[in-house]
């Protein structure tokens, strides 16, 4: 495949997302005890479903659920812990709201658990790529898929990431999976590409791929920004212990800018009223086909 129109819609199990001008938002509901910005607040599988109909409450189109962490130096958890983390979780959600699931996993077992649960997305750090047997789980239940950019593994990416182009490198990475999990069978419509903010990458390396969405965007795929609350904000405001919300929104606005149709955000409903309002004023209704904006 080669550059093509940016994505209409994104096609997850049972139903068809529309991409419109305002991104749509992924809530992330973290069911983990060590997670980077909210580990142990949901590990309770009680709260973590009260946290996620409180963001769908707050304006979430999508939830993330999650039951191991992949922040820098993370350690792995065993297949059978995660789905007893998420499992219940993603089984209680399915039943009170109609907003698609996404479950957060790089194991095969567990996206196939989920699914049978009423899952509608894997979202994979590691593209698809860090399970043998996740293709044949995609392949057979044909859910949406969110291929992710890592450059290592959570153990290891952020020992002196190291690119010569760090866009390049990563557009051409999502590109080949991308044409990787066509030639293997899954629909270009069901593919998601997220550039992996803060996955093995310094802060310049993030504020490069935040600043050229528009490149990812020609892919053809819908993209995925996730950089909600991540360390990279704290260090451009030169305060690590600063309140990360509205960094967060100020990139949220950057990358709609530029044509992100999806980002995974902890703060709903900020984020979506900031949207609303910048869209209001005309910025969002600038943009040209090609992602890029005069404005």
């Amino acid at each position: 495949m080669s550059a093509t129109a940016p994505a209409r819609y994104w096609q997850l199990r049972t139903r068809r997302l529309t991409l419109g001008r305002l991104p749509l938002l992924m809530g992330i509901v973290n069911v983990t005890p060590d997670s980077f910005s909210d580990g142990g607040e949901f590990l309770d599988p009680d709260q973590a479903v009260r946290q996620g109909l409180s963001l769908v409450a707050q304006g979430a189109d999508l939830l993330d659920i999650g039951g191991e962490s992949t922040r820098p130096y993370a350690t792995p958890v065993s297949a059978g812990e995660e789905l007893r983390r998420v499992g219940p979780v993603i089984r209680a959600l399915r039943r009170a709201t109609d907003v698609p699931i996404s479950v957060d996993t790089s194991k095969a077992a567990v996206a196939r658990a989920a699914l049978d649960e009423g899952a509608e997305i894997i979202n994979d750090v590691t593209g698809l790529e860090g399970n043998p047997r996740m293709l044949d789980v995609v392949r057979r239940a044909e859910p949406g898929v969110c291929v992710m950019h890592m450059l290592g593994t959570p153990a290891t990416m952020q020992d002196h990431p190291d690119y010569s182009d760090v866009v390049q490198e990563v557009t051409q990475y999502l590109r080949r999976r991308r044409d990787e999990l066509v030639a293997c069978g899954v629909a270009p419509a069901r593919i998601c590409l997220d550039p992996g903010i803060g996955f093995g990458k310094s802060t310049t390396h993030n504020l490069a791929l935040l600043t050229h969405v528009a490149r990812l965007r020609a892919l053809g795929c819908p993209v995925l920004i996730g950089h909600s609350r991540k360390g990279f904000i704290g260090r451009v405001l030169a305060d690590n212990q600063t309140d990360r919300t509205a960094g967060t929104i100020g990139v949220a606005l950057a990358v709609a800018l530029q044509g992100a149709a999806i980002l995974r955000v902890h703060d709903v409903q900020p984020v979506r009223q900031a949207l609303q309002l910048f869209s209001a004023c005309g910025a969002l209704g600038a943009m040209d086909e090609t992602g890029t904006s005069p404005v």
